[in-house]
């Protein structure tokens, strides 16, 4: 028999790694068209410290107010234990993973940091058999980023990040510089350029270097060393992981038609350079898709994408796996564990 009651983490308001608690809290209830999951993983990711901080990242107009208590996370792995629809595709003991409620539960609705969370069903899509919770946990976000960057073509949705859709890039036999590479987005996107035969440049500190190579780098740079701007040039696309204001560095490594993805674009000034030179800067949101999860499973399963674990961390202890993020220089993802 259920409890009434669940573990969870909650900010009580805005701080660093100290300000998550945790503390017992009701079980979500099942909304008309959710599933309800008993979750055995959840990943870490960016969004999750910028909530915990309060969004000091974003100008105050695009600050979400936020409601606090509330419980952060987005990415889940775990099992149906109930649905509210008979027909909406899933039944309980699916082991199913997920990002739950983004971006429209950026301020605080995704609660993935818990026993239980009350998702969507178009947000899940059944876990890849061969993989553990810990690593599907650690997929969603990420993988949908670099997947929505690069891959997928319905872009629809309106953009708030810039008044044209975004278009990604056809990379069969492209020369693509990835940024970050060794990052939980990073690390996928080589991979799924790799797919279609595009050749990677990958820039990384040292210590990424023999994992890129294993996963498909056919060049790495050493940005300690060598700053990637001044290494390489006559590039079709670079993916900038890191992005913020710095991002226009890399205009000038671009052959005319070339294309600049910053993931995270805020502070980019060089509109006007990026013009002048004939390169396409873009960017765009990622957003919740169990149909698209659905399609990265398949790859997750054949081996064609693998995830790499950083770290794992207890979900009590979920301050500490803050800290290591705060610290940087992650390989791969950061997981917690629930069970």
């Amino acid at each position: 028999m259920m409890t009434e009651t669940m573990k969870a983490i909650r900010l009580h308001k805005p701080g660093g790694p100290e300000v998550l608690v945790y503390e017992d809290v009701e079980i979500p209830e099942l909304k008309d068209g959710d599933v309800l999951v008993r979750v055995y993983a959840v990943g870490v990711n960016p969004p999750d410290w910028y909530l915990r901080e309060g969004y000091k990242m974003l100008p105050p107009e695009w600050q979400p107010p936020i409601a606090y208590p509330v419980i952060p996370g987005t990415d889940v792995s775990g099992v149906v234990v109930a649905v509210a629809n008979e027909d909406c595709g899933f039944a309980v003991g699916d082991e199913v993973y997920a990002m739950v409620r983004f971006p429209e539960g950026l301020a605080g609705e995704s609660c993935g940091y818990a026993e239980y969370v009350s998702v969507p069903a178009g947000h899940i899509a059944r876990k890849p058999g061969n993989i553990d919770h810990l690593h599907a946990a650690a997929a969603p976000m990420s993988l949908l980023t670099a997947w929505q960057f690069m891959i997928s073509p319905d872009h629809s949705a309106p953009n708030p990040l810039q008044p044209n859709q975004h278009h990604p890039v056809a990379l069969e036999g492209k020369t693509v510089l990835i940024n970050g590479a060794a990052g939980g987005v990073g690390h996928f996107a080589l991979q799924l350029a790799k797919l279609p035969g595009a050749k990677v440049i990958a820039v990384a500190s040292a210590r990424h270097e023999d994992l890129l190579r294993e996963l498909g780098a056919d060049q790495f740079i050493d940005y300690t060393k060598t700053r990637a701007e001044d290494a390489v040039s006559d590039i079709d696309l670079v993916i900038d992981t890191v992005g913020g204001p710095q991002t226009g560095r890399f205009l000038k490594v671009l052959k005319r038609g070339g294309a600049l993805f910053p993931i995270y674009p805020l502070g980019f000034t060089d509109a006007g350079e990026a013009e002048k030179l004939g390169v396409s800067v873009s960017t765009t949101q990622v957003r919740s898709n169990g149909k698209q999860l659905g399609e990265l499973a398949e790859l997750l399963e054949n081996g064609s994408i693998r995830v790499v674990l950083d770290s794992t961390y207890d979900l009590a202890d979920a301050r500490a796996a803050h800290e290591r993020a705060a610290k940087g220089h992650i390989q791969g993802k950061i997981s917690l564990q629930v069970i």
